[in-house]
């Protein structure tokens, strides 16, 4: 038993390591090669996320470990040649027990926190901003209800040497989505065609955007920076190419970008598609 605690120990300390390891390799807003871990976090969310993955690594770890264990200590001591009679014992009231009582703990610990996480990710704080995002094939469209009456379409750039030097391949865009840092943005999403999927994996979010109905959620970005995510819901050939890029800015460089936005994106209020209709006259 001496043996198997060290094991426990030491697999404990490596879990440790290789947590803050993936820390340190991950960048913050976009992934890197040979990342370990999660993208560094960047919202409150994400902080919580992050503590429940490291939380939950430590659980299956003891778990793996004992179930391991176990496994050595029949092998080793239960075998044919070191066991040549067999125990005929068919019940053992406090086993049993145990290894009813223990998982059920072992859940409810798992449990609570998750509630938590959850709970704290579908209730809204009060909201500095809205941004309304609208899944197409394949790009989205920004709206942006609380400060004007303008939206725009933020495209992949396939062209590599178009990009600029800050900007991943796949990843960049030629129009961001901007918010404001230490500002409550409220994200609402839907489909326009098929359903697709809003993901910004340093803001922990990810929600699905449906046709016809209308999801929210929310981040609050302490770091000024760009942050990358992708469409996550397979919605066709094109998929793959659906990035989504948030740039973080201070507030008052948010305020001069509205500013410009509204004469830049700026849409009259009878600018609407207009749907042919058939003439019941002419119909066969």
């Amino acid at each position: 038993m001496l043996v198997f605690k060290r094991l426990t120990a030491l697999a404990v300390m490596n879990g440790a390591l290789l947590a803050g390891a993936g820390a340190a390799l991950a960048e913050p807003g976009r992934p890197t090669n040979w990342q370990l871990g999660l993208q560094e976090s960047v919202t409150p969310v994400m902080d919580i996320i992050i503590s429940f993955h490291n939380y939950l690594f430590i659980v299956i770890t003891l778990i793996t470990l004992f179930v391991l264990g176990l496994l050595v200590v029949i092998a080793v001591r239960f075998n044919a040649k070191a066991n040549p009679t067999p125990s005929r014992t068919t019940h053992h009231t406090m086993l049993e027990v145990a290894w009813t009582v223990v998982p059920v703990i072992i859940l409810v610990a798992i449990a609570i926190p998750s509630f938590r996480l959850l709970f704290y990710q579908l209730n809204l704080p009060a909201v500095d901003l809205t941004v309304k995002a609208t899944g197409k094939q394949w790009y989205w469209t920004y709206t942006y209800p609380d400060n004007g009456k303008f939206e725009f379409d933020s495209f992949m750039v396939k062209d590599t040497t178009k990009l600029r030097p800050d900007q991943p391949r796949l990843l960049g865009v030629d129009n961001e989505m901007v918010v404001p840092v230490n500002k409550v943005v409220r994200v609402q999403t839907i489909g326009n065609e098929v359903i697709h999927a809003f993901a910004v994996p340093s803001f922990g979010i990810k929600i699905d955007a449906i046709p016809g109905r209308l999801n929210e959620t929310w981040f609050r970005a302490t770091r000024e920076g760009i942050y990358y995510g992708q469409c996550s819901e397979l919605c066709g050939k094109d998929h793959a190419y659906m990035p989504i890029a948030v740039r973080v800015v201070s507030e008052q460089a948010f305020a001069t970008w509205v500013d410009e936005a509204k004469k830049k994106y700026a849409r009259e209020d009878d600018a609407r598609t207009n749907v042919a209709a058939a003439d019941p006259s002419t119909a066969p």
